[in-house]
């Protein structure tokens, strides 16, 4: 009996990592009979997972997609990590799943065995949680969106900006990106024929969807960065060109993603930055450690030499 649970755990294993098995495959990986799989499969089943299989000498073997919810098989370290996870949900910046967290909780932890339930209780004892401020998104707008995202669909919403005006927009939705406890909709904005982000908490939409249209080719990877460059560069108030003494390499890792940065020769290269103040940003540049040359505004020139003078007064006051 050990061995055949142990064998039913190793074929479902195998199934959830490709997407089709010939019986002949998975006979031979688990070194028993074709006959053994189908039974096996048929086990599968009656636990809730739904294999399809397809007859016939190119036939094989799928998980498919099922109704309910069957029993999940979880190693030690996946038990700990969804613990966790649920634990730590309500930081997340999403209202709504809060309860449903603490019912999946408790059910997780009434089958842990004991091993595992004093990891969760050592690690809950130890750790102390910091409620979340800023703003929260409600999980139906999120399922919402990510609908429409995943359908192809146009999505029309009413939306509300940083100054609080509230238009009614059109866009094709591409990406939900979760950077910290804020969520950003990265789309194509139809009206302005180009790519921009929007806050999901400051989003209503509104139903039905529009049509569908054809996705653009866009990875994870780009849709993060420009959801972190254009949120970083939307709150300056104050934005500035200087030339910085030091190779492009080198300055790119000492500044944040939403900061332009272009060589300029070997080793200098230009920064287009910004700040809420001029005195921010001088302060800001200096960390640098490197020589500048400021090509625009003139008004952060002023700052720097206000900034300079402050400090020459604090160093001639160490010697008195």
């Amino acid at each position: 009996m050990w061995q055949t649970s142990t064998r039913l755990l190793q074929l479902l294993a195998m199934l959830q990592a490709r997407r089709d098995w010939s019986g002949q495959d998975l006979a031979s990986r688990l070194a028993v009979s074709t006959r053994t799989i189908r039974t096996d499969v048929e086990r599968l089943r009656e636990l809730g997972y739904p294999v399809d299989a397809t007859p016939g000498v190119g036939g094989g073997y799928r998980l498919g997609q099922g109704t309910t919810m069957p029993p999940l098989l979880l190693d030690d370290e996946e038990v700990v990590a969804v613990a966790i996870g649920l634990r730590t949900s309500t930081g997340s910046g999403v209202t709504g799943i809060e309860e449903a967290s603490l019912r999946a909780l408790v059910k997780l932890e009434q089958l842990m065995p004991s091993r595992l339930r004093h990891r969760i209780d050592a690690m809950r004892a130890a750790t102390v949680s910091i409620p979340g401020t800023g703003p929260t998104v409600d999980s139906e707008v999120l399922g919402a969106i990510a609908g429409t995202i995943r359908a192809s669909e146009r999505l029309r919403f009413s939306y509300v900006d940083h100054d609080g005006n509230q238009t009614v927009r059109t866009a094709e939705p591409e990406r939900l990106v979760a950077w910290g406890r804020r969520w950003y909709l990265l789309a194509w904005d139809v009206d302005r024929n180009d790519w921009r982000i929007f806050r999901v908490d400051r989003i209503t939409p509104k139903t039905p969807s529009g049509p569908r249209f054809k996705p653009r080719t866009l990875t994870d990877d780009e849709a993060s960065r420009y959801v972190q460059r254009s949120a970083g560069t939307a709150t300056w108030r104050y934005r500035a060109r200087i030339r910085i003494h030091a190779p492009v390499d080198q300055v790119r890792t000492q500044l944040p993603l939403a900061v332009s940065v272009s060589p300029d020769g070997p080793d200098r290269c230009i920064i287009q930055v910004g700040s809420d103040t001029p005195h921010q940003l001088a302060l800001y540049i200096g960390l640098l450690d490197a020589d500048f040359d400021i090509l625009d505004p003139p008004d952060l020139a002023e700052a720097v030499i206000r900034l300079a003078e402050r400090y020459q007064r604090a160093a001639k006051g160490l010697g008195k």
